[in-house]
């Protein structure tokens, strides 16, 4: 498993191929590779955004990144997993977050995939400030959009 947080963008992927590239224990082990790619969106709450903050608690959001793939590991029998997730300053069309998880089938892989992405979401200590385009302001984001 790895988590990673970043405060500079990423291209997921490249990030994807390039772990899987490293996964040489599991070659043959896994028939499944499942991922989700967040993006960030230039609208929220029937605003245009031009922007967004990210903050976190660096070592505890981590730890609840690793208990919350933890658990979708034991619970789906996963091989193993990757996320990473941006900090910081992020703009539209950026890449927020790829989680990406290995299985021997396909079901598990889906459904440990989705788990992690919404446990992730209710989860994990973020807090979101978007820049509005219109006022020129910024807003605290008080509750996540639904999946």
């Amino acid at each position: 498993m790895r988590i990673e947080l970043r405060d500079t963008p990423f291209e997921p992927l490249a990030e994807l191929a390039r772990y899987q590239d490293g996964l040489a224990t599991l070659r043959g082990r896994y028939g499944a590779t499942a991922c989700f790619i967040g993006t960030m969106r230039d609208f929220n709450e029937g605003e245009a955004v031009c922007g967004m903050y990210l903050e976190h608690y660096p070592g505890m959001t981590e730890r609840e990144l690793e208990k919350l793939v933890a658990e979708a590991l034991e619970r789906y029998g996963l091989l193993e997993a990757l996320v990473i997730h941006r900090v910081g300053a992020i703009e539209p069309n950026q890449p927020i977050v790829l989680v990406a998880v290995w299985s021997a089938h396909r079901a598990a892989a889906f459904d440990g995939c989705r788990q992690i992405m919404e446990e992730l979401k209710s989860r994990a200590p973020f807090w979101k400030r978007e820049t509005l385009v219109e006022t020129e302001t910024s807003r605290w984001v008080a509750r996540n959009t639904p999946g």
